[in-house]
């Protein structure tokens, strides 16, 4: 094994160990020494592990104290990122399942006419699946597609992914998304499908897609359980 796959290797298994809760939150992983000692290899290459999961956000490197372990418990989705579940699912730990609760045809209200853009007499794609993490579920997807863009669309494919479909299958130059993400009440769609655990709001994510010639074919509500999820993004400062 190479030291760059050592170390890799190294991170991984401290990763899943956080994740798996052999090292719970706020207690401190083992020394540099202890850790160089158990895995038999160098300090340099337990220090680049240890930096890599900080960069991650699994620990904080703590002056004098060692490296206290952060509480992973909550599921990071990226804001700045136009990502599918499908991709998503390798990273979220644990089991996970996508379930069609409605998926068809419609016409669009003046509301949801007004969110695509489109006339009231255009046939839409309402699609409604909630994500099952771990158990429980935890998101709901309210997927609206043009039909004029997305002439096809079964339950098959919303049980797997649509993004895999629409890009690969339908070759959809899906380029671009606005995002608002705003707290709102549980409605009764969320406390049918939605495994809530006395919660009240959600958190709302709303995607406005587009494609590379900036037309606007899908809206999205994308609504969360408050205590399992945190949004991250990557910012730097411009001098």
């Amino acid at each position: 094994m190479t030291k760059n796959n050592k170390y890799m290797h190294i991170y991984q298994e401290i990763a899943d160990k956080i994740q798996d809760g052999s090292y719970p939150p706020n207690e401190t992983l083992p020394s540099e020494n202890e850790l160089a000692e158990f895995y038999e290899t160098s300090r340099e290459t337990i220090r680049k592990a240890l930096t890599l999961l900080s960069q991650k956000g699994f620990i904080q490197k703590i002056r004098g104290k060692g490296s206290l372990v952060l509480d992973v418990s909550k599921l990071s989705f990226p804001i700045s990122g136009l990502i599918s579940f499908k991709e998503l699912q390798g990273s979220l730990g644990g089991e996970s399942q996508t379930i069609v609760y409605d998926f068809g045809l419609i016409k669009p209200d003046k509301t949801l006419a007004a969110q695509l853009g489109c006339n009231q007499d255009e046939e839409v794609w309402k699609v409604v699946r909630a994500r099952n993490i771990k158990g429980e579920r935890i998101i709901l997807d309210k997927d609206y597609f043009l039909k004029k863009n997305v002439p096809l669309l079964t339950k098959e494919i919303c049980e797997r992914s649509i993004y895999e479909y629409l890009e690969n299958e339908m070759k959809l130059p899906i380029s671009y998304a606005k995002k608002e993400i705003v707290v709102e009440k549980c409605t009764e769609e969320d406390r049918l499908y939605l495994d809530l655990d006395g919660f009240d709001h959600v958190v709302v994510v709303k995607n406005y897609v587009h494609l590379e010639d900036t037309a606007l074919f899908q809206y999205t509500e994308s609504r969360h359980r408050l205590d399992k999820f945190r949004f991250v993004d990557f910012a730097r400062r411009k001098h």
